[in-house]
């Protein structure tokens, strides 16, 4: 229900007012402003579609992560692929405008930085799932992501030294992160993989729940380690991989999202938290775009800005109440 609540309050605030009355015709298609009908169904709604997508999807893949790793800092980010993503925009952007003229022009379209940001994040995935078939210790694969992460920027870091400012004041602002930029065709893009991610997700409840007895007692099961840590990491990978390519590298909501809902809910049972986890990351991102959008207002606000702004004094007032993080 309060999903529904935040979805329709966040399709009915922007820069325009549109009557309440308005907003309904608009959806059920019988609307006679085409101004009004345009914008909300060409650009507020897939925003808000795309809102819950990024999430939900950053939610689970932070919970998937903090269970793998047992480590409550743990989020997408940990495995490097965020990082990937990040690497594959700025060879992309800062990269092409070394060759400059038309090369740099088709290099830095809407569709190339998506392509860009996914094989980035696709080929750390795939370097961060051969070292996982071998190195047994799972507290090693988070130290190798970390690497991993920390060459990238590197990279990053030496590219920004020798762009001009115009190409990179475009980097930073893809790394601010943006709902807004998604046409229906690229969401229904970005929602097959993440259905899929979803899917391959809730296969891994029960190996998730063995788990959190530790990695002994867990292969003492009969759970195999290999196995749930390549279908563990390819989830979190598609989700993660696939939500930063589309609308940049998103703060917060990975790390805290599973925090606040184990505090809620006060359990470690998978079975509760990945569904709650999934509802609790689209409505909180709905806020934040909301709050984000500065209603009535022309101005709109980095979301990344506004998720650590909004979700940080919600964590600590929590942790601050319950006294404890359970995990």
């Amino acid at each position: 229900m309060l999903l529904l609540v935040f979805f329709f309050v966040n399709i009915s605030l922007g820069s325009v007012s549109i009557p309440n009355s308005e907003l309904i015709n608009a959806l059920l298609g019988s609307s006679d402003n085409t101004a009004w009908h345009h914008i909300i169904i060409g650009y507020r709604l897939p925003k808000a579609f795309t809102a819950i997508i990024v999430g939900a999807g950053l939610g689970v893949s932070g919970l998937m992560m903090q269970t793998l790793f047992r480590n409550p800092l743990a989020g997408p980010f940990v495995l490097g692929i965020t990082s990937g993503a990040s690497l594959g925009v700025a060879l992309a952007t800062m990269g092409a405008s070394l060759f400059g003229g038309v090369l740099a022009g088709v290099l830095i379209s809407k569709w190339s930085l998506v392509v860009a940001a996914t094989l980035g994040s696709f080929l750390v995935l795939l370097a961060v799932l051969m070292v996982s078939i071998k190195v047994r210790d799972t507290m090693a694969i988070l130290i190798i992501g970390l690497m991993f992460a920390s060459i990238t920027a590197a990279v990053v870091s030496v590219l920004s030294y020798f762009s001009s400012a115009e190409v990179l004041q475009q980097y930073v602002f893809w790394g601010f992160g943006s709902l807004g930029n998604l046409s229906w065709n690229e969401l229904w893009v970005l929602f097959v993989i993440f259905l899929s991610g979803i899917l391959l997700s809730l296969t891994s409840i029960k190996m998730l729940n063995t788990l959190l007895l530790g990695e002994n007692y867990a292969k003492s099961l009969g759970l195999n380690m290999k196995r749930s840590r390549l279908i563990i990491i390819a989830a979190t990978s598609l989700l993660a991989g696939t939500i930063t390519a589309f609308a940049g590298p998103i703060a917060f909501i990975g790390l805290a999202i599973p925090h606040i809902t184990r505090q809620v809910f006060n359990t470690s049972n998978h079975k509760i938290l990945l569904p709650a986890v999934f509802l609790f990351g689209a409505i909180i991102m709905l806020i934040c775009d909301s709050i984000a959008q500065l209603p009535n207002s022309d101005y709109t606000l980095p979301i990344n800005a506004i998720t650590s702004l909004v979700g940080a004094p919600i964590v600590i007032w929590l942790l601050v109440r319950k006294r404890k993080m359970m995990f």
